[in-house]
């Protein structure tokens, strides 16, 4: 089995979630619909109504969640734009599962990525496409710095790499909402913390009349840079040996050290380029709120997408198509918006017991599954 690639049966686990998370979320459509539920007061007399009052809520509310999603050109670039910076995100996480290691780091990454980017982009002046490289690379250098700092304490101290990134999580959302206070990111006349807009020259270009911009490209570039340093590196063997099984790779003459913090450097510049797209390619100036959920949903489109650069990039596109079809599913059929977000929950749950899904199924198991981060694998 090549390391990059997903064994069937893993794909067959991840769609069956995502089935029944679906089925969970059309039983919340029901049960938070009045005049169903009035239906279902009398099931014993008259079965149909309530059976086809269930049916046109729960198909009402997912055919305006695909259509809102894929339902045209504008809806769909609104899908790709939404999933990417969930792609480069998730990819670093993705990553830092591939070495042994359980990064909840990337909100924190990503928001390092964010300052870093949206700094260059407002404070300097550059010529265009100049401008523009060099405020990603700014970003890329900045979500590095904040993972490789987890990586070389882990290496060196053993510190443990879930508590090490939850700490940093809240040290770059707090050091961040402290800076947008000060003279060096606050724009001028403004009491609130906001920066002031990135340059034109700084900024994605977009497609037009959409949102869409030159950063979705850039992330699956980088998925499939992720994918040959997995799969045809040295280094990305040594990442996937050490992720097995670190006592057999020492032995074998690794450093599982260096392994350590090549991982974090790598899943945090990841992290740091999904906040470079934020800043640079949709949102323009700098706010406490720039990385919202992105960073932890980036946990699950990694869980999703098994670790896979290619299960990424499609986790990715189902979270973004369910973030741009939840408002109009809201709309259309007046279901809470918060259901997208039970919905991935509810993903998560079926993806982190994977016996139940398969038992579901009937779904058998295979070998021991790849190895995502210690006590976790698919």
């Amino acid at each position: 089995m090549r390391p990059a690639a997903l064994p069937l049966r893993e794909v067959a686990v991840s769609v069956a979630a995502v089935v029944l998370a679906l089925l969970v979320g059309a039983v919340l459509v029901i049960v938070s619909n009045a005049e169903v539920l009035a239906t279902w007061g009398y099931f014993l007399a008259y079965p149909p109504d309530a059976l086809a009052a269930s049916w046109t809520a729960v198909a009402d509310a997912y055919s305006a969640l695909f259509f809102g999603a894929v339902g045209g050109w504008r809806p769909l670039t609104e899908t790709l734009v939404q999933a990417t910076p969930l792609i480069c995100a998730g990819l670093g996480v993705s990553l830092a599962f591939r070495a042994g290691l359980f990064n909840i780091g990337a909100q924190g990454q990503l928001i390092a990525g964010a300052l870093c980017a949206g700094w260059v982009g407002f404070a300097v002046d550059l010529p265009v496409v100049l401008h523009l490289c060099v405020a990603v690379i700014a970003g890329i250098a900045g979500g590095a710095l904040w993972g490789g700092v987890v990586g070389l304490l882990k290496a060196r101290t053993g510190a443990h790499e879930v508590i090490l990134t939850i700490m940093l999580n809240y040290v770059a959302l707090y050091l961040l909402q402290w800076l947008l206070t000060t003279d060096a990111l606050q724009r001028p006349g403004r009491n609130d913390p906001i920066s002031p807009v990135v340059a034109m020259a700084a900024q994605f270009p977009h497609w037009a009349g959409t949102r869409l911009h030159l950063g979705f490209v850039v992330a699956l570039a980088a998925a499939a840079v992720v994918w040959w340093l997995l799969a045809r590196s040295t280094t990305g063997f040594e990442l996937r040996a050490v992720g097995a099984n670190p006592d057999a790779a020492r032995t074998a003459g690794m450093s599982v050290d260096r392994a350590y913090t090549v991982a974090m450097l790598v899943a945090g510049a990841l992290a740091g380029l999904a906040g470079a797209q934020q800043v640079l390619g949709t949102d323009y100036p700098l706010t406490d709120g720039i990385a919202g959920s992105i960073g932890f949903d980036s946990i699950t489109v990694a869980l999703l997408g098994r670790a896979s650069p290619a299960g990424t990039v499609v986790a990715g596109l189902v979270f973004g198509a369910l973030n741009a079809g939840g408002l109009q599913m809201q709309l259309q059929t007046q279901t809470p918006l918060t259901l997208t977000t039970v919905l991935q929950a509810t993903i998560v749950l079926f993806i982190a017991a994977p016996a139940l899904v398969r038992a579901v199924f009937r779904i058998r198991a295979r070998g021991t599954g790849t190895v995502l981060a210690k006590g976790w694998t698919a």
